[in-house]
């Protein structure tokens, strides 16, 4: 990747899967700006999830509509960036999709995943709602800009393959 490319990676997956830990050493490694996509999202939202909730689709689209004016204002202004977003269903993924925005999709098993949520603290995402995200989500198709990217490795490990793989 250049220094100055326009592309903005979509670290996406389930809660769990290691997003914001790989998102942030991709930005290190590439001195790219890093947006955490949960930070986006309205406090209601938080709330919500916080008291063991899934949120619905309706719940999701203003969260959605402002990764992607993140995205956007990045891509236009042809700024390299990450953000994070589960971006669980292709519909999601459409409303984020554009030139220059590639998709990273951590995916691993349920049982590495479920361990690792269990072992995190201080995040508003109940393990609890874990089930209920693998349920909703749609792995990309072959016919998106995706890489994926198998978890329950060191993250540097999977952070060295995207690396690999964007180039």
């Amino acid at each position: 990747m250049e220094p100055g490319d326009r592309t903005v990676l979509v670290v996406m997956g389930v809660s769990g899967s290691g997003k914001s830990t790989v998102a942030g050493m991709l930005a290190g490694r590439l001195g790219w700006d890093l947006q955490e996509g949960d930070d986006l999202h309205p406090p209601g939202n938080i709330a919500k999830m916080a008291a063991g909730e899934p949120l619905t689709d309706e719940d999701r689209l203003p969260w959605l509509d402002r990764i992607a004016e993140w995205i956007h204002r990045h891509t236009s202004a042809g700024v390299p960036g990450i953000i994070t977003c589960s971006a669980l269903k292709r519909t999601y993924r459409d409303r984020l999709r554009g030139d220059h925005v590639v998709f990273v999709h951590l995916t691993g098993s349920p049982a590495v995943i479920e361990q690792r949520l269990a072992a995190r603290t201080g995040h508003f995402m109940p393990a609890g709602l874990l089930s209920s995200q693998i349920a909703a989500l749609e792995a990309p198709g072959t016919d998106e800009d995706v890489i994926v990217v198998e978890i329950g490795r060191d993250p540097l490990d999977e952070v060295d393959e995207i690396l690999d793989r964007l180039r």
